[in-house]
């Protein structure tokens, strides 16, 4: 494997000063595998000399390394026990402390279909319950373009595959221009766009502990899921200290399903079986 990944390894380290040995191992020779084949290379050393020869193809291997698929209610199991029981124990909380605000933090936002489900459960339960609180959901990614995107709040039908026709009547608006292939193209409903802030943030940044915006952290919920399993070991605990603590004491920190065990192998338990909930463990 590191007869694939070195000279790519270098070459990046060379020309732009930049640093992909942090993902794993697998992950980065599949990508390179891939880019090779995409570009008709027969080998990486090749389509490294491919890279060496055509600028936008080193901005293209960054970009396939930092995966934006997303949808909205990605883990349907996840955002019904977040709807049913963990905004509401939040909102307790936030009645007996005299707090008004929940904190989120999407660390991972992609295209930003997670912060506006996560808002969406929010606006429905504060109108159940004439809720006297607010929210405000800080949403980050590593891509400027990710979040040019989530700002434009624009989605083709197929992102909505795990929405109720209830939900989507309610908080989209279909365009009357069909996108790519004639598919469906759907707009947020401006008020959800209200109480989130998307900005580009880098995890990895030793300066910052959370976005800018939110100023000090103390969030009630981080997500950040199908994240970790793309680094090393010694990266992805990087991140997971950098998420776990900027939560508030008690709080949630939400990964993907693929990312469980290395929760328990950090001292975190799961609130509800298969939810990939997680709080800390108390020492």
């Amino acid at each position: 494997m590191k007869e694939i990944t070195d000279p790519i390894v270098k070459h990046f380290r060379q020309l732009y000063d930049i640093d992909i040995s942090k993902f794993d191992d697998a992950f980065l020779s599949r990508s390179i595998l891939k880019r090779s084949a995409d570009t008709l290379c027969d080998s990486p050393s090749s389509y490294c000399k491919h890279m060496e020869q055509n600028d936008w193809e080193g901005k293209r291997f960054l970009d396939s390394l930092h995966i934006g698929y997303s949808e909205f209610f990605r883990n349907p199991l996840t955002f019904l026990i977040l709807e049913r029981f963990i905004i509401p124990e939040i909102l307790l909380k936030l009645k007996n402390t005299h707090r008004q605000e929940i904190r989120i933090w999407s660390a991972a936002c992609a295209a930003g279909e997670e912060a506006y489900s996560l808002a969406m459960i929010l606006e429905e339960q504060k109108h159940s319950n004439n809720g006297k609180w607010n929210y405000r959901i800080f949403a980050s990614d590593i891509s400027k373009e990710q979040i040019v995107k989530a700002n434009t709040s624009t989605y083709s039908s197929e992102t909505l595959n795990n929405m109720s026709l209830k939900r989507i009547r309610k908080w989209f608006t279909e365009s009357p221009h069909a996108g790519l292939y004639d598919n469906k193209v759907f707009h947020i409903n401006p008020v959800l766009k209200q109480n989130i802030e998307f900005s580009v943030f880098d995890l990895f940044n030793e300066q910052l502990s959370s976005p800018s915006g939110s100023i000090f952290g103390d969030f009630d919920i981080v997500i950040c899921a199908n994240l970790l399993f793309y680094y090393k070991t010694r990266r992805r605990k990087t991140i997971l200290e950098k998420t776990g603590n900027a939560l508030t004491n008690g709080g949630y920190l939400i990964t993907g399903e693929t990312e469980r065990n290395f929760l328990f192998r950090n001292q975190y338990h799961e609130v509800f079986p298969e939810s990939t909930i997680f709080r800390k463990n108390r020492v």
